[in-house]
């Protein structure tokens, strides 16, 4: 038996969308992308969602959005992957990290409250797994330390405190406290990515909070102008009878999602909630199958959360990395792919360079060492679960 670790759930349906897309003549930004920022904005209980082709362009559009540049400072966590802070690079802005808790994967909120400075614009905190990041922590935090926070522009004035993205490329459908992922940081950042709970091939989108002041409609039509160029018509508007002129605001960038892309999302939306429940039939599937051997995983459900279910990562108690990999070899000779979420960034030349050592995430680097991920999507049958817990018990055993 063949397990694919994160195949795409495509059906009939979308695929006839997509088809009937391309029929249509309209392949690029139009209707059917308006229709699902409609319906995901709806789905998440905000205002508007900007979709772009991607959760890192809509990551790095916000800070542009927020007028984040050189001289400003920007704190995400060690433990992602690249795309939460690169985009930080991209813009001229100090990249900051900070390590997780020990024996979690959460950043340590009180070196995060350390780490802020005058300089300070932004945090990105990183819903791994699906599961909702304390967000209550992280505003009484930016709210102490209120007093040292300078506004540079008129965005940043809005909110009077260091400003709140989230990184919530895995935690599209999640629920913490009552309110969905999408609603509950000032900004919130999905990806629908191929391997994406929803996906739509590439893709992302972004969602934000009203806060006082703010023109959301203005906030809406500045994502626009900064995904495509700094034109004032998109292509969909500029088939208005007569209306072909259109200005450059700004040398912007491009970055939009298209139609063909949205399509398939729209189909995924449809079907969402059932997948969300089916990934958490698995996951339980392996929190009973494995709970014999000494292993232990993330908690996707509790009495105010339930995550996303995204991710199914393992912890392989007592053993390091030769162990872990070993593992992920015998796994893969029995055909079941596996994988390994995340290599902490100071493990990566890219921001060694930046001047980033491992030594000073040691909570970070210790789950890295023995973590490994299984495979975790709604194409797996029952049968094919039991398979990977077989080959699991199989494997650990025989390495053991």
């Amino acid at each position: 038996m063949k397990i694919p670790f994160s195949p795409p759930d495509i059906t009939e349906e979308e695929i006839a969308a997509v088809a009937e897309t391309l029929r249509s003549g309209w392949i690029t930004t139009g209707p059917k992308t308006k229709e699902l920022e409609r319906k995901l904005a709806e789905y998440c209980g905000t205002k508007h969602c900007a979709c772009l082709n991607s959760s890192t362009a809509c990551m790095e559009m916000t800070l542009r959005l927020l007028g984040v540049g050189p001289g400003d400072e920007v704190i995400t966590t060690a433990y992602t992957y690249t795309a939460s802070a690169s985009v930080v690079c991209h813009t001229g802005a100090t990249l900051v990290l900070v390590d997780t808790q020990k024996d979690s994967l959460e950043m340590d909120y009180e070196q995060l409250e350390e780490k802020i400075t005058r300089k300070t614009k932004v945090i990105i905190p990183v819903d791994i797994a699906g599961i909702i990041c304390d967000y209550d922590r992280i505003y009484e935090i930016v709210e102490r330390k209120k007093a040292l926070f300078q506004p540079k522009t008129a965005m940043q004035s809005l909110y009077g405190r260091v400003i709140v993205l989230a990184d919530a490329s895995h935690s599209f459908g999640a629920v913490r406290k009552g309110k969905k992922s999408g609603s509950i940081a000032d900004f919130s950042s999905f990806s629908f990515h191929a391997v994406k709970n929803l996906t739509t091939a590439e893709g992302g989108g972004v969602t934000w909070k009203t806060t006082a002041g703010m023109d959301s409609d203005a906030v809406y039509r500045q994502y626009m102008l900064l995904s495509l160029h700094g034109q004032s018509k998109d292509a969909l508007a500029k088939t208005m009878l007569g209306a072909w002129e259109y200005d450059i605001i700004e040398p912007y960038y491009k970055c939009n999602m298209t139609d063909v892309h949205a399509s398939i999302g729209l189909v995924q939306l449809k079907r969402y909630e059932t997948m969300l429940n089916r990934r958490h039939e698995i996951l339980s599937m392996y929190e009973q199958g494995l709970s014999d051997l000494p292993v232990h995983g993330l908690k996707h459900r509790g009495e105010e959360y339930r995550s996303s279910g995204h991710l199914c990562l393992l912890w392989l108690e007592g053993k390091g990395m030769e162990f872990r990999n070993a593992l992920i070899t015998a796994l893969a000779e029995e055909g079941v792919s596996t994988n390994v979420h995340y290599k902490p960034l100071p493990l990566h030349s890219a921001y060694q360079k930046l001047g980033f050592r491992k030594e000073a995430f040691p909570n970070a680097v210790g789950q890295f060492e023995n973590e490994i991920t299984l495979p975790l999507h709604t194409c797996l049958t029952d049968e094919q679960v039991a398979y990977v817990i077989e080959k699991f018990h199989t494997c650990y055993r025989r390495l053991a």
